[in-house]
């Protein structure tokens, strides 16, 4: 926690800041949550299953004369070696390339070695702050001070930052943090934009968020979706000045994975979209309509020619 810039208030004639910030960690320790809180709205999907998140995600966060860009990563695999996973693996070295600072995330109280490989995987000359996420699972706070210093000891961290990401308070203090070590230099992006995707490519997401959540551990984390169509109208009335049409296919690796999706009589599939649908009319303040299909495509994962056709880095 040595050579830690002061943290003040930005005087008003403060200069303008901007810089990347990326979050990485192992699958599972929450980084997309870290990422939604710090920027104020979901731009990436969250689900208990591991490595939801499969691509190089920025969210954009303006506050003041300061604007955060933070770059998602998916978790760095160190188990399965198929084609996905070295892609996955492969977009967390490229996010970290270019960045003024690093975020590791993990849960607070441990670190684990896949926590350590990812550490190894960052340049030494590039900041690093130890987030010890979910904060809010620790009943005892003062058993973690033995943890805080030995990580202390252990790794060059510039700074270590219990945290949960569901609190408002502990978001605030962390963008505090990160500000001075964000280069003096214009804003990347305008003070209003939040992420850097596109609406077709938000849609996918979510539509995959509501497919893990609602098949639970079942379904292998192979499963992905594809827009298959993205179109635009203008609305019918006051109330709804825009529609939007979305046509997408849920690709699995077999058909027990398509009949697991579909449920009895439909019923899961319906609300996969329903639950996507209505969380889309609020992202894209429209008024959307959903369709969705199953499709098998067996061994995708292990294809690189498809695994980049399926929108893979």
């Amino acid at each position: 926690m040595n050579d830690t810039p002061e943290h003040q208030d930005p005087a008003p004639d403060a200069p303008q800041r901007c810089g990347l910030i990326a979050i990485v960690g192992k699958p599972n320790v929450g980084k997309s949550t870290l990422l939604n809180a710090l920027v104020g709205q979901k731009v990436s999907i969250t689900s208990r299953k591991a490595q939801t998140t499969r691509h190089r995600i920025t969210g954009i966060r303006t506050e003041g004369p300061t604007q955060f860009v933070f770059v998602d990563t998916p978790g760095f695999q160190t188990v399965h070696g198929n084609a996905l996973n070295k892609s996955l693996n492969k977009t967390v070295q490229g996010a970290v390339g270019d960045v003024d600072l690093v975020l590791l995330v993990v849960e607070a109280g441990r670190f684990a070695p896949a926590d350590a490989k990812v550490l190894a995987l960052l340049d030494p000359r590039v900041p690093v702050l130890l987030i010890a996420n979910k904060l809010d699972t620790i009943k005892h706070r003062g058993e973690l001070m033995p943890w805080l210093q030995q990580m202390q000891a252990a790794h060059p961290f510039r700074e270590i930052v219990p945290l949960s990401a569901k609190n408002r308070k502990d978001i605030e203090r962390l963008l505090t943090i990160c500000t001075p070590y964000l280069p003096e230099q214009p804003w990347f992006y305008d003070a209003d934009e939040l992420t850097d995707r596109s609406e077709r490519f938000l849609a996918a997401e979510l539509v995959r968020e509501k497919l893990f959540r609602l098949t639970g551990d079942e379904l292998p984390y192979t499963s992905t979706v594809v827009v298959e169509s993205f179109a635009e109208e203008p609305g019918q009335s006051k109330k709804v000045k825009r529609m939007v049409r979305i046509a997408a296919t849920i690709i699995v690796e077999r058909d027990g994975h398509k009949a697991m999706v579909i449920g009895d009589k439909g019923e899961r599939l319906k609300r996969i979209g329903t639950e996507a649908r209505t969380e889309l009319e609020k992202l894209l303040d429209a008024k959307v309509f959903l369709e969705l299909w199953v499709k098998v495509r067996s061994g995708w994962a292990d294809d690189e020619a498809r695994v980049r056709s399926f929108g893979y880095e």
